[in-house]
């Protein structure tokens, strides 16, 4: 018997359409970066639940404090009865964070910790809009949605959108978006469509996440930055993707020398527990009058959360994701220079690394085939991977920061024998 196709039916009966998933494969069990699907096969893990299980599936430390905490309770509302656990969190992450002065709100999810992030600088400017960038993507509630710069499958079918959003371009230099052609679009924003005056706040991740990997130019930022300042506009940093180690830094804006007003923390944050964060400076989290929820900053999260961000410490977790994307990297580039028409680029932040593939060496030109099969490929040889990108032509590696080094080899030599072999079928 199949059980993956077995448990695929009964999954496309019982659970709305809107839910996919990408592989057919149920998970039984996982250890650090390996998982074992219900028919006992075997999986290299280069998705992490995308960058979510940083410090690997099952590591001891975080399981025995889910245990701790566990035997003592799971729930009691942070709004309600407080707990100390909740409070040592809020006080590391606003240690952590590249702010001065900082106050920290628990919500459960990337989205949740965005819409908040977005009511906390209304609130303080007193300002309605909002600017965020094409290719963005800042989660699938309906604000964020407004947020996110990438059309489908996201927002299809659920506009229309809250009012008062804007985009511009995100500068990619394969694209010929330079930083000047991106910050004078928002210049010319300023002149033609609002002003300047009315914005509460931009919001960018510094590396985009579903939008392909691309990583905001150093200067861009800090350009942006003294525009955000000049106006009086508050800068959020989404590090829902890139937070907690993943870039080399526990947060990506670590890399460009500025200091966000507010930076949006989950995914990795509890390491598989719901959890999220906001996290700015005070006298802006201060500015809005009522915030939470009834699971924002559950007790299991907190403990997890903890514990997460002692193994970062005791592991060195930021010089091994430099480490990893290193090696990633040299493999993936070698086989660029095979394939220089049909790669068209292999980049990194730290652990985040992504390879795009186009046709003709044309950047104008996705091969979005190309990236499926592969993907689909190596999951029948035991790797798993995601796509991301405006064409879904991009494929993304974001292993868990502990994988050991022999593993994270092992699944790129897969990789690499992968695209070789359709390589030569499509040439």
């Amino acid at each position: 018997m199949n059980k993956n196709k077995e448990f695929q039916k009964r999954k496309e009966m019982a659970i709305a359409k809107g839910q996919k998933n990408l592989f057919p494969i149920y998970i039984d069990k996982a250890v650090n970066a390996e998982i074992w699907d219900v028919e006992g096969s075997r999986y290299i893990d280069l998705c992490a639940g995308i960058a979510v299980t940083n410090v690997g599936h099952n590591h001891p430390k975080i399981m025995n404090a889910l245990k701790g905490q566990m035997n003592e309770f799971t729930h009691s509302c942070l709004m309600i009865n407080p707990y100390k656990s909740a409070i040592e969190l809020a006080e590391k992450l606003n240690e952590l964070v590249p702010i001065k002065y900082a106050k920290t709100v628990f919500l459960n999810s990337g989205a949740e910790a965005v819409e908040n992030a977005v009511k906390i600088a209304k609130a303080f400017t007193k300002r309605s809009s909002v600017i965020s960038f094409v290719g963005s993507f800042h989660g699938r509630t309906h604000m964020c949605l407004g947020l996110t710069g990438k059309f489908s499958p996201y927002k299809e079918g659920f506009g229309p959108f809250p009012s008062g959003i804007y985009h511009i371009p995100f500068p990619i230099e394969n694209y010929n978006l330079t930083t000047e052609n991106s910050l004078n679009t928002l210049k010319d924003l300023f002149k033609s469509t609002v002003k300047p005056t009315e914005i509460a706040a931009v919001i960018i991740e510094p590396v985009q996440g579903e939008g392909g990997f691309h990583i905001a130019p150093k200067k861009f930022l800090q350009e942006l930055k003294e525009i955000c300042d000049d106006y009086g506009i508050l800068l959020i940093c989404d590090e829902v993707q890139t937070g907690f180690a993943r870039t080399g830094a526990f947060f990506a804006v670590e890399h460009y020398g500025i200091e966000p007003d507010i930076i949006t923390i989950g995914k990795g944050l509890a390491n598989g527990i719901p959890l999220s964060a906001v996290v700015g400076k005070k006298e802006v989290m201060d500015a809005a009058e009522s915030l939470g929820g009834t699971f924002g900053g559950s007790p299991l999260g907190c403990q997890s959360a903890l514990a997460v961000i002692d193994v970062i410490n005791e592991e060195d977790l930021c010089n091994r994701a430099l480490k990893i994307g290193k090696i990633s990297v040299d493999n993936l580039k070698r086989l660029q220079s095979i394939y220089p028409d049909r790669i068209g680029s292999v980049r990194n932040s730290g652990a985040m690394i992504a390879i795009e593939f186009i046709k003709d060496g044309d950047f104008k030109n996705p091969d979005s085939e190309i990236t499926k099969k592969i993907i689909d490929e190596v999951s029948k040889r035991g790797v798993l991977l995601l796509s991301c990108g405006m064409d879904g032509n991009i494929i993304r590696l974001l292993p868990p920061l502990t994988i050991e080094l022999d593993l994270l080899r092992e699944g790129l030599d897969i990789v690499d024998e992968v695209i070789v072999e359709l390589f030569s079928k499509t040439i």
